[in-house]
């Protein structure tokens, strides 16, 4: 190997800040997210204390709104990154997440603000973070983006071990509104985890002349939905989808009902911990040739269903823990390989938009899920029918991502040798209209 070939300390420091930034990102936006189930306790019984009707319902939508929100607008943050920059649309993200939570705590007695402070605001700022924190991996990882992948989306597992407790503990000593100034303070670490996203090529604006027709299609990469596999990937996950953050919004009710005399929290800790374990496991185990990520993937989801709708039967909490337990692990391999998928599918010019494209999918079926739980629960008082129905799609759809097989992948470079020579090239991982700032920064 020669000393052009070999990759610098400052190119390996680099990366592995990268990671870490990565990390804390993932950490911070879905901690929040998990733990809602303790935040959704207190707020419900503000609720009910102030007489209002639907009480469960309109507190889970308050949590729904979050994650269907940071879904949703993942095909913008997308775009952004494209168009601004990853670290411009981290840090912006960033900002207006902590503004969010800080403007909740000034409103936590009405409950329609929150769906567009705590609910819509946060959503969107928790999306700019997090969709470029996946995107940025593929800038500095090849060989090993599966493992580097599973670590930094382990991060949301490690900081959910804890959070409930922190979030819990808060609620007790400084009571709500505090406790989300807490909150706000501590997504303020998104902005600085901004300033490591250092893209490893960027845009030549040299041509400024570009056509509409050029410009809308530099603005929306439409090629990556003439992906056939993609388009079937695409559309199978979000169904799958529905009733997912179920149990992450109502697993606590649930345990105060069937089982008063244990602490509920314990078990968003346990999906926490088996689904850091089942990152960091999952994501060497797609590295390596001959593994086919889709399938770790169907596997995932087929558990996760089979688990959900087992929730409701146990008649011992220490299955239930072991319920979790497995549940989680199945979420980590789940969440591990949907960047690596993406980088399969389109390639590196077109993964972030098809990373945002598909996460924007998922936000209807992840926001619709826990309301509809709450509203069963409001009407039966059971949440028996509610965690039935919400193990369903994935298991379903699941099964019916075997279509992707049906179809061969795109050959991306004989797409582009049939192209007119005068048209962009946007399918190339990395056009000519992009340049490399330095050959050793890619790990």
């Amino acid at each position: 190997m020669n000393n052009q070939e070999r990759i610098s300390p400052e190119a390996t420091i680099r990366s592995c800040i990268v990671v870490i930034a990565s990390f804390l990102v993932n950490g911070l936006v879905f901690s929040f997210i998990n733990s809602y189930s303790v935040t959704y306790v207190y707020l419900l019984k503000r609720l009910e204390d102030a007489g209002v009707g639907e009480a469960a319902s309109k507190a889970s939508l308050v949590g729904s709104l979050t994650v269907g929100t940071t879904f949703l607008m993942s095909p913008i943050a997308g775009v952004l990154v494209d168009r601004i920059g990853i670290r411009t649309t981290t840090f912006i993200g960033g900002f207006i997440a902590t503004n969010s939570l800080l403007i909740s705590s000034y409103f936590t007695h009405q409950v329609e603000v929150l769906y567009v402070t705590y609910g819509l605001l946060y959503g969107i700022g928790a999306s700019l973070a997090y969709t470029p924190s996946l995107a940025i991996l593929g800038h500095y990882f090849k060989k090993y983006l599966g493992l580097v992948n599973g670590i930094v989306t382990a991060g949301s597992s490690c900081f959910t071990m804890f959070m409930p407790y922190i979030v819990d503990h808060l609620l007790v000593k400084f009571g709500l509104d505090n406790c989300l100034r807490w909150e706000a303070a501590l997504s303020a670490m998104l902005m600085v985890c901004a300033l490591a996203f250092k893209p490893t090529y960027k845009v030549d604006k040299s041509d400024m002349h570009k056509s509409l027709a050029e410009e809308l299609r530099s603005l929306v990469n439409i090629d990556i939905w003439k992906n056939p596999k993609y388009v079937i990937w695409a559309t199978m996950i979000p169904l799958a989808l529905f009733g997912y953050f179920v149990p992450y919004v109502h697993l606590v009710k649930f345990v105060d009902d069937r089982f008063p005399k244990n602490d509920g929290k314990i078990l968003v800790t346990c999906i926490g911990i088996s689904s850091g374990i089942g990152r960091l496991i999952s994501g060497p185990i797609s590295d390596y040739k001959g593994v086919n990520r889709i399938v770790m993937q169907q596997m995932s989801l087929f558990v996760i269903g089979l688990m959900t709708m087992f929730i409701i039967t146990v008649p011992y909490f220490s299955i239930l823990l072991i319920i979790t337990l497995i549940m989680g692990l199945a979420d980590g391999c789940f969440v591990s390989v949907m960047g690596p998928i993406a980088f399969d599918l389109v390639g590196q010019k077109g993964a972030a938009q098809a990373i945002g494209c598909i996460l924007g999918l998922c936000s209807i079926p992840l926001t619709v899920g826990p309301p509809v739980a709450g509203w069963m629960y409001d009407k039966y008082k059971s949440y028996t029918g509610a965690f039935l129905i919400a193990g369903l799609p994935p298991m379903i759809f699941g099964i019916l991502l075997t279509t992707t097989r049906c179809v061969r992948k795109r050959n991306m470079e004989m797409d582009i040798e049939d192209k007119d020579p005068n048209e962009p090239k946007l399918l190339d991982p990395m056009p000519e209209s992009y340049r490399k700032e330095d050959p050793e920064e890619v790990c």
